[in-house]
């Protein structure tokens, strides 16, 4: 549990063609956020991985500067500007996470990495087992509705998760992520 032969290999080769095809989405978004949005393009942040280990993330900076370390439930009071609300919207704002996977940090598929402060959420990824995963750049709990869920769903979705981890589910769960990411926001 909590790995397949393979999953490491898939991970480098995916990561590595995506790196090079969205190159030219890395660079526009870089610029917009340099024009409209003044400060760094990359938002860096501690997180908990794969067996509890500490690890750096990386993403595309889509909250002001002085934003504090949140859950993505929390942040629903913040005021962003457009290109942070777009990039945010699109998953965009998780793209810089393929060096992650690149760098054995994250996988492509496999529970989110959580806060240093979500010490619930934690907690129970120990007992269920899937703190023993590479946390991943999408996975079960997101791909059913992961903002909307308590600490106790998600960690049920990653327990399910660890339990069952193949290559076919990495697969649905990828292509479930491109369904969701292609749906249009619904409009109010």
């Amino acid at each position: 549990m909590g790995d397949y032969k393979g999953k490491r290999t898939f991970d480098i080769l995916f990561s590595s063609i995506s790196l090079i095809v969205l190159s030219p989405i890395f660079l526009i978004i870089s610029i917009l956020i340099r024009i409209f949005d003044n400060g760094p393009i990359f938002f860096k942040q501690y997180r908990i991985g794969k067996n509890n280990k500490r690890f750096l993330i990386i993403k595309f900076r889509s909250l002001p500067i002085q934003t504090p370390n949140l859950p993505s439930e929390k942040i629903g009071k913040i005021k962003i500007k457009w290109v942070g609300r777009f990039i945010r919207r699109t998953s965009i704002d998780e793209l810089p996470q393929l060096i992650n996977i690149l760098k054995g940090e994250m996988s492509i598929v496999g529970p989110r990495p959580p806060l240093e402060s979500q010490k619930d959420l934690i907690i129970i990824r120990e007992k269920n087992g899937s703190i023993n995963c590479l946390p991943g750049l999408t996975g079960l709990a997101q791909i059913n509705a992961f903002n909307n869920m308590s600490y106790l769903e998600k960690a049920k979705y990653d327990g399910v998760y660890y339990k069952n981890i193949s290559f076919l589910m990495d697969l649905l769960i990828i292509m479930k992520t491109f369904r969701y990411l292609l749906t249009p926001p619904p409009i109010c």
